[in-house]
This record gives C-alpha cells, sequence and structure tokens, in this order.
C-alpha cells in the first residue's frame, strides 16, 4: 500500500515499518521484499540474510535470488547450500498424501463445485 501509494500517501518509512512488522510475524513475502530494499540501498549482507531467512520457509522467489547471487558472487557457496537444503526441508513438510489428492483432484477438475471458499 505505502509503496505504490495505493488508499494512502506512498510513505517509504511505514513501508519498511510494515515489511518488518510482517517478517517478525513470518510473512515470507515481506521477508523477501526487505531483501529487496536492502540490496537496493547497498546493504548486500543484509539483503542475503533476509532471502535466506525467507528461503528457509520454502519461498521459491528468495532461493530463486540466492541462486543467482551465488552465480554472480555475491552469496557463498556454504549459504547457497544451506538455504537449499533449508528450502527443501520446508517444502518437504507441507507435503502431505492429503495435500497430493487434492493437487491430483484440482488438476482433472475435480474440484469445480466445490464452494470457492474451499479451494
Amino acid at each position: 500500500m505505502y509503496r505504490a501509494g495505493q488508499g494512502v500517501a506512498k510513505n517509504k518509512k511505514k513501508e519498511i515499518y510494515h515489511l518488518e512488522q510482517a517478517s517478525i510475524g513470518g510473512h515470507f513475502k515481506a521477508r523477501h521484499n526487505l531483501g529487496v530494499e536492502e540490496f537496493q540501498n547497498g546493504r548486500i549482507e543484509r539483503a542475503v540474510k533476509h532471502w535466506i531467512i525467507a528461503a528457509t520457509t520454502g519461498d521459491d522467489a528468495s532461493l530463486d535470488v540466492i541462486k543467482r547471487g551465488y552465480g554472480q558472487g555475491f552469496v557463498g557457496k556454504e549459504d547457497y547450500a544451506a538455504a537449499l537444503r533449508a528450502h527443501q526441508s520446508a517444502v518437504d513438510e507441507t507435503k502431505s498424501p492429503q495435500r497430493e489428492a487434492a493437487r491430483v483432484a484440482e488438476q482433472n477438475g475435480e474440484m469445480s463445485d466445490l464452494d470457492p471458499e474451499m479451494r
């Protein structure tokens, strides 16, 4: 909201404050966006830390940035490997037979008659 000025005036300080609060609450996209802000302000090490934290919760976008950073040399091999292992662990934790069955049912169009809030 504060970044784009949607319904409120643009305000960078409030944007960062709310991103920090959401990150503390575990919102991985906010954590990823804090990494972007830090990177744009030249604080590469802090940005990488934010992206590693987000990747450990299973955030694919943060893992992609870390991977590119490794290729460009601003993320170390150890950090990349640790983030990759933690990301995979987080993804594995969300797997279950029920989720897999629901994914298959949705792909087969078997969920189209469910209440939209149930999808």
